[in-house]
Formats: C-alpha cells, sequence, structure tokens
C-alpha cells in the first residue's frame, strides 16, 4: 500500500498530521488495520520544529501505540533508508506488516539554511560559510569545467522538471515554466539560479510492506523490491576523488542491480535525487542511464522525458514536486509504486515494469 500527503507550505498542518495522514492512505490502500512495525524517515524535527523521539509519538498519534516504532536519520537519504530498514524487517521474516514513513514540516520559523548546513560537515565547511547551494554549486562548476555543461543545460532540467509536475496532484509547484523563466530567475549561488533550487517543503509519505507471498491476499498489483543499494561517501565535498561525479550513487545503484539482477537499460522509469539541478544530471551519468559527461544533454534532447529512453522524475521531482527532506526518499518510492500499478494519470509510462528510485 502506498501514500502520500500534498507536498507545499502547509501552514494548517503539524509534523504528527503530515505522518498521519500519509500513513492512514498506506493503510488504506493496503487494506490493513494493524502494524508489527514502524519506521519514521526524519531528518530534524528536533531543530525544525522542536520535536525529537517520533517513534512513539507517531505510533501513538496513528492510534497503534505499543507497535515497536524508530525514527531513521540520514539527512536526505532518511526516507531511502527507512525503506530498507522496513524491507530487510520484512524479508528476515521477523515481521508480515511494516510501515515504512518520512515526515518533514519545514515551514514553522526554523532558519532553514543553517539547519540543512548541519548535514554537511561543520568542521571542514560549515565553519567557513558553506551551505548547500554553495556545495552543489561547486559540484556544477567541477561538472562545467570537466564536460562542457552549460547554464543552458542544467534549465532543461528544471523546464522538464515543471513540465511533469505540473501534472502531479501532490507537487508543490504545478506550474510550468520556460527555459527563459528558469534562466532569468535569480542567482543563488553561481551557476545555479533560484530554479535550479528545489523548494522549502512540508510533506509526509508512507508505504506497508509484506511478505511476497501474502501480497495476493490484499491486492492483484502487487509490486516486489528486487533489490535494495546503499553506500555512503566523504561527507566533506572537497575530500572526493571528484567533485563531478556523484560516486555515492554509483556505488549503491551498482549493488541495487546485482542483487536485482538487472542492468541500467532494464529500468523502465525512474525518480532521482535533484535538491539542484546538477544533482539529477550527475545522477544519470553514476546511475548508467549515459554515458559520462553525457548527462548535460539528457533532459534538452528529451532522453529523460516522458516519452524517452529513460524517464527520469515523472514525478517532477524535488525540483517541481518539493522536499520534504524526510518524506522525500518514501515519496520517490510511492511514485514508483503508481508507476507499475498504471496509476500515475497524465505522467503514466506506457508499460513501465521496472522503476528505480
Amino acid at each position: 500500500g502506498a501514500g502520500m500527503t500534498k507536498f507545499g507550505e502547509l501552514w494548517d498542518m503539524s509534523l504528527r498530521d503530515l505522518f498521519v495522514d500519509a500513513a492512514l492512505k498506506a493503510m488504506s490502500d493496503a487494506g490493513v488495520d494493524t502494524l508489527d512495525s514502524m519506521y519514521i524517515g526524519n531528518m530534524s524535527g528536533g531543530q525544525f520544529v522542536g520535536q525529537e523521539h517520533l517513534g512513539p509519538l507517531m505510533a501513538d498519534h496513528l492510534g497503534v501505540a505499543g507497535v515497536p516504532a524508530m525514527r531513521v536519520e540520514s539527512a536526505c537519504a532518511s526516507g531511502g533508508m527507512a525503506l530498507r530498514a522496513a524491507y530487510f524487517e520484512v524479508a528476515s521474516g521477523m515481521s508480515d506488516f511494516v510501515l515504512a514513513s518520512g515526515v518533514e514540516k519545514m515551514n514553522d520559523g526554523a532558519d532553514v539554511t543553517g539547519v540543512l548546513a548541519t548535514a554537511s560537515d561543520q568542521e571542514e565547511e560549515v565553519y567557513y560559510g558553506v551551505t548547500f547551494p554553495g556545495l552543489y554549486a561547486m559540484i556544477a562548476r567541477a561538472h562545467m569545467e570537466k564536460y562542457g555543461t552549460t547554464e543552458e543545460d542544467l534549465s532543461w532540467v528544471s523546464v522538464k522538471a515543471h513540465r511533469n509536475g505540473a501534472n502531479n496532484p501532490h507537487a508543490q509547484f504545478r506550474r510550468v515554466m520556460s527555459l527563459e523563466d528558469v534562466m532569468t530567475s535569480s542567482v543563488v549561488a553561481e551557476p545555479l539560479r533560484l530554479l535550479h533550487c528545489s523548494p522549502v517543503t512540508d510533506g509526509g509519505a508512507a508505504l506497508i510492506l509484506c511478505p511476497a507471498d501474502r501480497a495476493h491476499e490484499f491486492t492483484d498489483q502487487p509490486v516486489k523490491i528486487l533489490g535494495s543499494g546503499a553506500a555512503t561517501s566523504t561527507l566533506a565535498l572537497a575530500n572526493r576523488m571528484d567533485p563531478a561525479d556523484l560516486d555515492v550513487v554509483e556505488l549503491s545503484g551498482t549493488r541495487a542491480f546485482e542483487q536485482a539482477g538487472i542492468s541500467p537499460r532494464d529500468v523502465d522509469v525512474a525518480e532521482v535525487h535533484d535538491c539542484f539541478a546538477i544533482a539529477e544530471i550527475c545522477c544519470y551519468e553514476a546511475l548508467g542511464f549515459v554515458e559520462r559527461g553525457k548527462g548535460k544533454d539528457a533532459a534538452k534532447d528529451g532522453v529523460t522525458d516522458l516519452g524517452g529512453a529513460i524517464p527520469v522524475n515523472v514525478s517532477g521531482g524535488l525540483k517541481s514536486k518539493g522536499h520534504p527532506v524526510g518524506a522525500t526518499g518514501i515519496s520517490q518510492a510511492v511514485t514508483i509504486v503508481d508507476q507499475l500499478r498504471g496509476k500515475a494519470g497524465d505522467v503514466q509510462v506506457d508499460g513501465a515494469r521496472i522503476g528505480l528510485a
């Protein structure tokens, strides 16, 4: 089962409201009213809204007090790692019904730039004034120097994102942006402009996992997890071998492909992390969808568009759909579930059978 809230500046919903709304939608979709366990992906509830210890809080407000519940923190990968933990618990045979969820409430007055900066290296980066837009600007500059990527190449990624997001009822920004709109938006951290950057977002998303041999009890459209890969890179950008390459994406992708027994060519639709436009371009290359150095042309040439060779971020991605940090990884998986069930509406990829988040 899968469910998510609308994404955006949701002033009338609290952190717990967002979680409960998404979780109830997933449970309803799955047709289950009990859980054996639950994982809550969340980057920084303590700094955004002053709330830590989310496990018992969310179990209580979902009406399942007593169920083991754990908060999972891994910055922007919090939701993805919550899903991975839930997957392991079900696959081990320990539990049959596990909730994998993610939630973030970012618009309640916190210094968002400062909170997000806690996910970078405090001593080697933050102390000297670096922010995440600054870090990704350096990644963009490195990619430009190495492969000849231009600001226009970055901008086509944003144009595609908004074109897809305009058709996503959950998206924060449901409006089309032209190439001129993107390239004339204000500079945030050169060469990144405002419309190359994901927004500040509230939202929640949730999935219900069960053993594959029981899925037929609940749905005639089961979606199987074929493989899961995870990895880490050095936290400080300056310590990486090549700032233009996302080695951690390549490593985690390779591990997932190997477990699933497939290659990048077998993927029909993908949701990747486009917190900034350059990140999506780097993901194309790191995941093997295009050759190194060819990522800059993929969005412009329609390779990753709906109807292209490998549709990427048909949801609108973080750029248009929004980026409530802890919920993002789960929302990507929800999008893939909808695609594989043929329920993605105007952004449905015809015949999608294998998806990647």
